[in-house]
């Protein structure tokens, strides 16, 4: 069996040295990025563009009224959302402005939302079939300045965030109520 696998893969390689591709009707095996590839990140640099000019972020984001937030996101979160259009393609983007730092409260955020915030995260609802499996989210962390967040191992985190993993973004929103994957509401609910 073992030499069957090394032959097999021996004439693969000897195919394309001699400069064969495989024909389009054939499905690519290589496995799909899940987030953090230049797509990813590209889409996510248009899509801060986009929300900067609907003052869904950025310096003069409209605000909403800060509540007691939880972890993974911040001590105080503000939650909004608003429809956006990236390319040809206009969507639902809810939109979590996370604050953190000491003396951070719901008093200090609503009279200055700018002074403690700490990240935005974005869910935006991209096109049908983006990822069927998952509500078809894009999921993007940003810094305050609109810079993306990257993991430890410095993947930014933009696009299916910790798609198949135990711990992230999908993970914990598949938890939520209604199938949608969003905690406070069931707007998009099958």
């Amino acid at each position: 069996m073992k030499r069957l696998a090394f032959v097999g893969i021996g004439l693969v390689l000897a195919w394309l040295n001699a400069g064969c591709t495989t024909p389009e009707s054939v499905e690519k095996t290589e496995p799909m990025q899940p987030f953090g590839g230049e797509d990813s990140v590209a889409y996510a640099q248009e899509l801060w563009q986009k929300m900067a000019k609907l003052h869904l972020v950025g310096p003069g984001a409209i605000t909403a009224k800060p509540y007691q937030g939880t972890h993974p996101h911040g001590i105080v979160l503000v939650t909004y959302e608003g429809e956006v259009q990236v390319g040809e393609h206009t969507g639902i983007a809810i939109v979590k402005n996370n604050y953190a730092g000491a003396g951070v409260s719901e008093k200090t955020v609503a009279d200055n939302p700018a002074r403690n915030l700490d990240s935005v995260t974005v869910m935006f609802k991209r096109e049908a079939g983006y990822d069927p499996d998952n509500a078809d989210w894009f999921w993007v962390k940003y810094q305050a300045d609109g810079s993306l967040h990257t993991n430890p191992e410095g993947v930014a985190l933009a696009g299916r965030v910790a798609k198949g993993e135990r711990q992230g973004c999908i993970a914990c929103h598949k938890l939520a109520p209604g199938g949608d994957l969003v905690y406070n509401h069931n707007r998009f609910s099958k």
